[in-house]
C-alpha cells in the first residue's frame, strides 16, 4: 500500500527539485503506477501546476511536456502526420483510453521501464529528454543513465526522419508487450530499429553494415531483422522466453520495415 505523509503543488521548477533531493520524495505524474507500489512518501510533488502539458510544434521539432498526457500524443494531428501513424499505433494498446488520459509523458520516459511502448517510440524519432539540471541528452542516452533526483522537463523530437513504423506484439490485448519495434529513416536513408520489452529496457540499432542501402525489399527487410535480432540482448519472464523474443526481434522488425516502406510510397 502506498502512503503519503506531505503533498506539495510545486510553484517552480527549482522547488520542485530541491523538494525531490530528498530520497523519500517522489514526484507524481499520473499516479498509475506509483500508486501501485508498497511504499512510504515523505513528500508527493505535484508538477501540475507549472504548464507542462503542451505539445508545440515548429518547422524544425516537436516539443511535448512531461505532464502531457499519452492521450494528448495519441490524439496530436501534427505528430500523427509527421510519424504516419505510427506514434498513435505504439499508444492505442496501452491498457485504455481513461489510463492514457491519466499517464503522463514524463512518467512513462523518467521510469525507463522495461515494457515501455513510449520509449520505444521516441527512441526510433531520435527524441532528446530535457532535464531540468543537466539540460538536453539524447533520448539513447538518457534511457541507459541510472535513476537520480532531476526533473524532466520535456521530449523534443525533431524533424529529421522521412518515414516510420511500429510493430508490438501482446499475448492478450491491453497487456504488457512482449516485444516492442519501432523503425524510423532518416532524410538522408539512414535506417534504425528501436526494441524494447525485452523485457529489459528499449535499446537502438541502426544500420550500420549498411543493409538497406540498395533499397527495401523482402530480402533485405529480413536481413535487417536478423542483424537487429544479433544486436540485441533479450530474457525470459512470465510472458515469453529469451529465444522467442529474439525470433519476434527478427519478425517485427522486418514487418515494421516493410510497413513503413509502403507508408512511404503512398505518400
Amino acid at each position: 500500500m502506498l502512503t503519503i505523509q506531505n503533498y506539495v503543488k510545486a510553484a517552480s521548477l527549482e522547488e520542485a527539485y530541491e523538494l525531490n533531493q530528498k530520497k523519500s520524495s517522489r514526484i507524481i505524474g499520473g499516479m498509475l503506477w506509483l500508486k501501485m507500489s508498497h511504499m512510504r512518501v515523505q513528500t508527493a510533488i505535484d508538477l501540475s501546476g507549472l504548464g507542462l502539458d503542451f505539445i508545440e510544434e515548429d518547422e524544425k521539432e516537436f516539443r511535448i511536456g512531461a505532464m502531457a498526457t499519452l492521450r494528448q500524443l495519441e490524439l496530436h494531428a501534427g505528430l500523427n502526420q509527421y510519424t504516419g501513424g505510427s506514434m498513435r499505433e505504439s499508444l492505442r494498446h496501452i491498457v485504455g483510453v481513461q489510463f492514457r488520459n491519466l499517464a503522463t509523458v514524463g512518467g512513462s520516459i523518467f521510469g525507463r521501464f522495461g515494457f515501455s511502448d513510449v520509449l520505444t517510440e521516441f527512441l526510433a524519432l531520435g527524441a532528446s529528454a530535457e532535464l531540468y539540471k543537466a539540460g538536453r541528452v539524447s533520448l539513447e542516452e538518457f534511457a541507459k543513465m541510472p535513476a537520480d533526483r532531476d526533473i524532466l522537463v520535456q521530449i523534443i523530437v525533431p524533424k529529421t526522419k522521412a518515414a516510420n513504423a511500429y510493430q508490438s506484439l501482446r499475448n492478450t490485448n491491453t497487456d504488457f508487450p512482449v516485444l516492442t519495434c519501432a523503425v524510423s529513416r532518416d532524410l538522408d536513408g539512414t535506417v534504425c530499429a528501436s526494441v524494447g520489452a525485452r523485457p529489459a529496457r528499449a535499446v537502438l540499432v541502426r544500420d550500420e553494415e549498411h543493409i538497406l542501402k540498395d533499397g527495401i525489399t523482402e530480402e533485405s527487410a529480413a536481413a535487417f531483422g536478423e542483424y537487429v535480432s544479433g544486436q540485441i540482448a533479450t530474457g525470459s519472464n512470465m510472458r515469453a522466453g529469451a529465444e522467442y523474443r529474439k525470433h519476434l526481434a527478427k519478425v517485427l522488425t522486418k514487418r515494421a520495415v516493410l510497413q513503413m516502406e509502403d507508408r512511404q510510397n503512398e505518400n
